[in-house]
């Protein structure tokens, strides 16, 4: 198939998809008769095409996707009157102990940040299907080791883990929420604001 006509299939497909689509899904288009690795020098290219518009091509680590840059989202939220979601300070700490040092128990979590985390708290971080149980800890009681998500990953714009900026200062659970907030797509609270039966 000729290289451009790959692109422009490509390029449909990813800007009417609703998801990140993994390069595996992309080969399907072409009933796997494009190597991997010609439709990622296809993607690379349509990166390119795309590097002065509104929209950007990402990689992240579900697949790839097309997504406004954040110079013109700003504009953009004008029409969406919904606010996006906020969350807590409590929220972001629990969090960012999660991703930074993974896989951690409910009871690592709450040895850093020094209070109880609420059960309410972790469902509603495993609701939104940033963190999930990962396996068990070989101690009285077995418990379970939580690590975040692809869906994590995904939401952040990040390939890996990796990619999350490193750690400074000693207060390891502010550090960490601190540094999550420069990569997070969501608004956090200005105030602290705790979730119930957690105490300070």
């Amino acid at each position: 198939m000729d290289p451009q006509r790959a692109k422009h299939i490509l390029e449909a497909a990813l800007l009417t998809a609703v998801e990140p689509v993994s390069v595996k899904e992309l080969q399907r288009l072409f009933d796997e008769s494009l190597d991997g690795s010609v439709i990622l020098t296809l993607l690379e290219d349509l990166r390119r095409d795309w590097a002065d518009r509104a929209m950007e091509l990402v990689q992240v680590k579900t697949g790839w996707r097309f997504q406004t840059r954040m110079d013109v989202r700003r504009y953009l939220e004008q029409m969406n009157p919904e606010k996006p979601p906020k969350y807590s300070r409590a929220t972001m700490e629990t969090l960012a102990i999660i991703a930074y040092k993974q896989p951690v128990t409910r009871g690592d979590i709450e040895s850093i940040r020094g209070v109880t985390v609420s059960t309410q708290l972790m469902k509603a971080l495993e609701d939104r299907g940033w963190i999930d149980t990962v396996g068990y800890r070989d101690a009285p009681g077995r418990p379970a080791l939580w690590g975040t998500t692809a869906q994590f990953l995904t939401d952040l714009n990040l390939t890996s883990l990796s990619a999350l900026p490193g750690l400074e200062g000693d207060d390891q659970a502010a550090a960490a929420a601190e540094q999550l907030q420069k990569v997070i797509p969501f608004e956090t609270e200005s105030t602290p604001v705790e979730e119930p039966n957690e105490q300070e």
